[in-house]
């Protein structure tokens, strides 16, 4: 599977003040890596965000997310994103943000 590579790069460019955050092939897609863990990614033309089992709830909320499910299982604390809103600079920076800091509460790998 190919990813949206423009997506890639607004990540990119969200994230370029940071010199802690890696770039990992995971998923058939292009994941961003915080000390070892997954923070965000693109699969296809669609974000996925890891937000926290506790904060699934509010991240479902949002119009344009939904459970993250590429098994028939969702994902417990992870969220897809896609839909018309994540062109939008500022929602794109809400789930990066809410992403890394998630990742940041964890034990380095």
């Amino acid at each position: 599977m190919t990813y949206d590579e423009g997506l890639a790069q607004r990540i990119r460019e969200q994230l370029a003040e940071r010199s802690d955050i890696t770039e990992k092939r995971m998923f058939g897609g292009l994941s961003f890596l915080l000390a070892g863990h997954m923070t965000v990614g693109v699969v296809g033309d669609e974000l996925i965000a890891r937000v926290g089992t506790d904060r699934t709830e509010a991240a479902l909320a949002r119009p344009e997310a939904r459970p993250m499910d590429f098994t028939g299982r969702p994902m417990r604390g992870w969220v897809t994103v896609s839909g018309p809103e994540l062109a939008e600079d500022s929602v794109l920076r809400h789930w990066v943000t809410a992403s890394v800091a998630f990742a940041a509460t964890l034990p380095p790998k």
